[in-house]
C-alpha cells in the first residue's frame, strides 16, 4: 500500500488487490487511529474485495465517523462497484470517479468549513 499524506488533513491510500488488500485495509485503520485525517482510497488497482474486506471498510468508515473524518472511495472498477450495488454500501460510502475529484471534493469542504468558522467569530 502507499500511503500518501497530500497534506496534514488528507491522505491518499493507493490500494493494491488481494492478498496486499487486506493488508492495506489494516495498515489504513491503524493510521486513522493514530493520527485522524480525512482518507481518499484509490481503488484503481483492486479487482475484486471480498466480504471480510467489506467488513474492515465498514469498521474504517466506523472509526472516521467518530472522529469527523470523510473517508472516498475512488476509481472503483465495475466488478468491485457491483459488489457495492449488490449490498447496498453504494448509498452508505462516498464515491468519485477518480482521486483528483475526491481532493477536490474535500479541500472545497474544508474552504467552506474555514469561511463558516470565520463568519461565526465575525458575529
Amino acid at each position: 500500500m502507499a500511503i500518501q499524506n497530500w497534506s496534514d488533513e488528507i491522505t491518499v491510500v493507493e490500494l493494491s488487490d488481494d492478498p496486499q488488500f487486506t493488508e492495506d485495509l489494516d495498515g489504513l485503520m491503524d493510521s486513522v487511529e493514530s493520527n485522524p485525517t480525512d482518507v481518499v482510497l484509490n481503488f484503481a488497482a483492486v479487482g475484486f474485495i471480498n466480504s471480510s474486506n467489506v467488513a474492515k471498510l465498514l469498521r474504517i468508515r466506523k472509526v472516521m465517523l467518530a472522529v469527523d473524518r470523510r473517508l472516498v472511495l475512488c476509481d472503483v472498477n465495475a466488478q468491485v462497484w457491483g459488489i457495492f450495488l449488490v449490498t447496498g454500501l453504494d448509498k452508505i460510502f462516498e464515491f468519485t470517479s477518480d482521486v483528483a475529484i475526491a481532493l477536490a471534493s474535500l479541500q472545497m469542504e474544508m474552504a467552506a468549513d474555514e469561511d463558516g468558522e470565520e463568519a461565526e467569530e465575525a458575529e
